[in-house]
Formats: C-alpha cells, sequence, structure tokens
C-alpha cells in the first residue's frame, strides 16, 4: 500500500516519520529546497517518545495513484495543496486531511468527492526548526480518523497501516463529532491567547482571564450544538481543564504565526466559526472581537 505526504513540516514531517518507522511504503511530496535537504540530511524528528532520523523518499512532482494521502497543509493553502495531489487520487485513493476546522471538508469533497475525503484530525504540538527538523513540544501525539458515512469504506490496509502506529492512532466511530470538539477548543486556545498575547497560564493569573476563557468556549460550543454537535459534559471539563491550567506555556500556533508575523488561519477558523453564529442568530462577542483582532493584524501584514 502506497501513502503519500503532502509536505514534510511539522505535522505531515512528524506523522510520515513514524509511519515510515512502522514499516509503511511512504513518499513526501516537497518543494524542491526541502528535497534536496532531506536529500543531504534525512528527514530529523526530536520527539518525546523517541527520536526519529533517516532516509526518506522524497518526489517534487507525483509518480502515479497512492492508496492514502495525508494532508496537513495550512488551511490558506489548501488551493494549492488540491491543485498538488490531484494527480495522486485515483478511483480508490482515501485523502486524510489534518486540518484544524471544517471548512477544508467542503473544498476536499468539492475537488475529488466526499467518498474520497476521510474525517481526521490530530492532537500534537510540534514545530519545524530553522535547521529542516521538526520538534514535538509535550507528550500528546493523537491522531483520530474515520469515515464520514455510509458513503465511505476505509479498506484494511489503510486502517492498519494507521493503527499500527500505536495506541495513539484512534479510528473514530464519529469524527465529525470529535472534529467539532477539537474545532471548539483550538478556536477557544488561538482565540484567547492572541486576543490577549499571552500563553494559559499568564491569562489565567489575570482576575478575569479564566472566566473570559470559559465565556468564548461557551460561545464557540454554543455554534457546534447549534451545528448538531453538542459537546459531551466530559469533553467540555477536559477541555476547559486545560483552558484555564495556572502556569500552563501553553499558546496556540496561530500567535506563534502573528508573534513571527506570519499569515494566519483566522478565517478558516474564526471566522468560519462567525459565519455560523451569525447564521444561527448566536450573540458571540468574544469571538467577534478575536476576529476582529486577527483580521486587523493581517491587513497590517499586508
Amino acid at each position: 500500500m502506497r501513502i503519500l505526504i503532502l509536505g514534510a513540516g511539522a505535522i505531515g514531517g512528524y506523522f510520515g516519520a513514524r509511519l515510515v518507522e512502522s514499516g509503511a511504503d511512504v513518499s513526501f511530496l516537497v518543494r524542491p529546497a526541502r528535497a534536496a535537504r532531506l536529500a543531504a540530511d534525512g528527514l530529523r524528528v526530536h520527539a518525546t517518545r523517541g527520536d526519529f532520523a533517516g532516509p526518506v523518499r522524497a518526489l517534487t512532482q507525483i509518480d502515479g495513484e497512492y492508496d492514502l494521502v495525508l494532508l496537513s497543509c495550512k488551511a490558506y493553502d489548501l488551493d494549492a495543496a488540491i491543485d498538488a495531489i490531484r494527480p495522486a487520487v485515483g478511483a480508490n485513493t482515501l485523502v486524510l486531511p489534518l486540518l484544524n476546522g471544517l471548512r477544508h471538508l467542503d473544498a476536499l469533497d468539492r475537488a475529488f468527492g466526499a467518498a474520497h475525503v476521510l474525517g481526521g484530525l490530530c492532537h500534537i504540538s510540534v514545530t519545524l526548526d530553522d535547521d529542516g527538523s521538526i520538534r514535538q513540544f509535550g507528550a500528546l501525539e493523537r491522531l483520530t480518523f474515520g469515515a464520514r458515512g455510509a458513503v465511505q469504506q476505509i479498506p484494511p490496509s489503510v486502517r492498519d497501516a494507521l493503527l499500527a502506529l500505536g495506541p495513539q492512532v484512534v479510528e473514530s466511530a464519529d469524527t465529525l463529532a470529535a472534529m467539532w470538539d477539537k474545532f471548539v477548543f483550538i478556536a477557544t486556545l488561538a482565540g484567547s491567547t492572541c486576543l490577549l498575547r499571552g500563553a494559559v497560564g499568564e491569562i489565567v493569573a489575570t482576575s478575569e482571564g479564566a472566566a473570559l476563557v470559559k465565556r468564548l468556549y461557551d460561545e464557540c460550543a454554543a455554534i457546534a450544538a447549534r451545528s448538531g454537535y453538542a459537546l459531551a459534559p466530559a469533553a467540555v471539563e477536559a477541555a476547559l481543564g486545560i483552558l484555564t491550567t495556572t502556569g500552563s506555556p501553553l499558546k496556540a500556533s496561530m500567535l506563534r504565526d502573528l508573534e513571527r508575523g506570519a499569515r494566519t488561519e483566522c478565517e478558516h477558523i474564526h471566522g468560519d466559526l462567525r459565519e455560523r453564529a451569525i447564521g444561527f442568530d448566536l450573540d458571540t462577542p468574544l469571538l467577534a472581537a478575536a476576529l476582529a483582532h486577527l483580521r486587523v493584524y493581517e491587513v497590517g501584514r499586508r
């Protein structure tokens, strides 16, 4: 079974390395400069459960159809990513997107058909260092995948290849619900840490910080509920526990993007949620403030 990873950045490189480690047939579709670096240095991952360093198969153009395509690009690069992987998607190919949010599913369905697009998400904190290596923060590295309804059948070869990564990989019977759980969490984390320009611990150290985070979470959770995906009490408790932990250094990757003057995924995350809120006639003032703050930043950055 052939697996294609688009890019060898933080998330794609991390899970691609773990797939190579498990014995899977993996190729990375990368730009020429990244291909040259991988040829010279190999793929290097510094991770909590063990490092990876070794040669990998890097391509600069598609060499045929694949059984599984793993997609972990930034949302604003989605159109280019779709064009890049299109030659790899055949009649029996499945695409596993690991982007945050939900808006990308519509674009992928239009491009390849809903039967070809799995539900997927990951929980991991990784970054691409200046030397081309990938560095993990913390121990969390969960990957969740699953069919999005009766129109999809996951071949045993694809399922086995993913599950071979270990207990941190989960096949979900309701992947969309899991994606909504993360959507609400990441929108709250990114919205609060970007708006207030600090890590979780710094925010909750202030007199009203924790209350503001909880109010933003409630706004986002209300949108999920109106969309048909009310969050389970256990999921809410777990999320708020992370989002209000005293002394936590956690900050959203969107804040790191903002701090270095890079483009953000604010439209894909907060813009999409705000549109849904308006459609449901929901009052979401903190979400609106977080989105406006990020839009002002994007105008200034351009």
